[in-house]
């Protein structure tokens, strides 16, 4: 598998498909292999995936997962690949990753899409105790427990009415968990830790490039007023509200809502 060194660690990283280069964020203590059902909808780009640091063949060094040293990570990617500006795509977590290399390296962001993510602080609307907690105690399961853990975590992604006409998701993401290694318990606090300092909500004027902000209406885990939020800070950018969707709002409608992404992405 190819690797890049970034700040002492190993970062696992793919490519798939043809194009100007996308470099792709994954969330919360999943790998970017959970990309991979996505892939065939973002055509006519050459797609990079990497394993965040403490996920998939990526190195799990110790200590607190911060976002800037994330987005550090990034960095290097794009640098060892031998690419000076990519266009980027950050979902949840990544979406955090995504905004602190537009700020920390903005030479190396032409465009960006924001999904269903957060800019942090005080500002920002914080989902409940319950879901944040059951959030990362069924990521811990999954590597455990897979099935319990995806008990747990399906009601944070998508809502009741979707889950009750869609009974193959299950499946489909135990399916899914086969593609790439199980993340360690220990990463999901390791990350926990590292986001409890995110915070780019004063910084956001500061991001020039073209951003797309995609978000579902029924999000339980980043509400959607952090979308609004996250467009009233960064002057060039868009919002694309997809009312009926929760956490993983791809699902809500995968052609269509990604031939809206992948259309602002070639402009």
């Amino acid at each position: 598998m190819p690797q890049i060194s970034s700040n002492g660690i190993s970062i696992n990283y793919e490519t798939a498909g043809q194009g100007d280069p996308l470099l792709l964020i994954m969330g919360f203590a999943m790998p970017g292999a959970a990309w991979v059902p996505m892939l065939s909808f973002l055509s006519g780009f050459q797609s990079i995936y990497f394993d965040n640091r403490g996920t998939g063949l990526s190195d799990k060094p110790a200590g607190a997962y911060t976002v800037a040293a994330m987005a550090d990570d990034a960095s290097n990617l794009i640098r060892g690949l031998g690419l000076e500006r990519v266009r980027v795509y950050g979902i949840s977590m990544g979406g955090m990753i995504a905004q602190e290399l537009a700020l920390r390296h903005p030479e190396q962001v032409s465009m960006m899409v924001l999904g269903c993510t957060t800019p942090g602080g005080t500002e920002a609307a914080r989902a409940s105790d319950e879901v944040l907690q059951s959030l990362v105690v069924g990521s811990k399961l999954m590597s455990l427990d897979p099935d319990a853990g995806i008990d747990m975590v399906l009601p944070l992604l998508y809502p009741a009415e979707f889950i009750a006409a869609h009974p193959e998701i299950k499946q489909f993401m135990r399916l899914g968990m086969t593609l790439a290694p199980q993340t360690p318990p220990e990463t999901a606090d390791k990350l926990a830790a590292g986001l409890m300092e995110f915070d780019t909500c004063d910084r956001l004027h500061q991001i020039e490039c073209p951003v797309m902000i995609v978000h579902g209406g029924k999000d339980i885990i980043v509400p959607p007023r952090n979308a609004a939020l996250i467009k009233e800070r960064i002057r060039n950018a868009e919002l694309f509200m997809i009312p009926e969707a929760g956490h993983n709002y791809p699902a809500a409608d995968p052609v269509r809502i990604h031939q809206r992404i992948t259309t602002w992405l070639r402009n």
